[in-house]
């Protein structure tokens, strides 16, 4: 067999050194005289079952012998927005059910007819970002006639949003990340206004008054 090179992998012990012989650590005779120091790059030769150093090749060890791989990659970060309309805008009150005189999203109570609670439903569109990351949402909303004509606080999920005046439009009304994650999560389905005590009366246009009601922006990355 002819002579390959090896790498010493250890400092020698005794008349053996461990060496990378093929990629694979071999205990290596060592010839006398024969100086070897871990790094060295051996010239060695297979006699019988035994394997012999039989001189050094090159002036010095190479700086790096057994170099480490390069790191992986750092993974692509992608990021976009997607538009969801609602499927279904409508108010609830607990003693009458679901209105169905039109589709506007209605918070408190006027007179004796029951407190409501609006409703948006975005069907399985945000689910189709299954895996990705909500950085930021935010809705349109309208508000319609009904009621006080002040602007009015509506409350969100129990978390009171900024007020608006009658017949004001805001075409970026920021919505909690954390919540529009659920929905693309799949653990929720919509967004609601309601206010426990039934004040303030006041009206969002849903879908059939306005189309771009509740229309939800979400932004997110990957």
């Amino acid at each position: 067999m002819s002579a390959i090179l090896a790498t010493a992998t250890d400092a020698p012990v005794g008349v053996t050194v461990v060496a990378e012989v093929n990629g694979t650590a071999t205990v290596v005779q060592i010839a006398r005289d024969l100086t070897v120091a871990s790094g060295d790059v051996l010239i060695v030769e297979r006699i019988g079952s035994q394997w012999f150093a039989i001189g050094r090749a090159w002036a010095a060890a190479p700086a790096a012998t057994n170099p480490q791989p390069p790191p992986e990659p750092k993974p692509t970060v992608t990021t976009g927005s997607l538009v969801v309309s609602p499927v279904e805008t409508r108010s609830y009150r607990a003693s009458y059910g679901w209105r169905t005189d039109n589709t506007d999203m209605y918070q408190g109570q006027y007179g004796g007819w029951g407190n409501h609670t609006g409703c948006a439903f975005y069907g399985s569109k945000p689910r189709s970002l299954a895996g990705a990351t909500v950085t930021d949402a935010r809705i349109r909303v309208r508000r319609l006639t009904a009621g006080t004509y002040a602007a009015q606080a509506t409350t969100m999920r129990l978390v009171t949003q900024s007020s608006l005046a009658v017949g004001a439009t805001n075409n970026s009304f920021d919505v909690p990340s954390s919540w529009v994650q659920a929905m693309v999560d799949g653990t929720a389905g919509g967004l609601a206004i309601y206010d426990a005590d039934g004040s303030p009366y006041v009206r969002l246009a849903g879908r059939g008054s306005w189309s771009p009601a509740w229309t939800l922006t979400i932004t997110w990355r990957r």
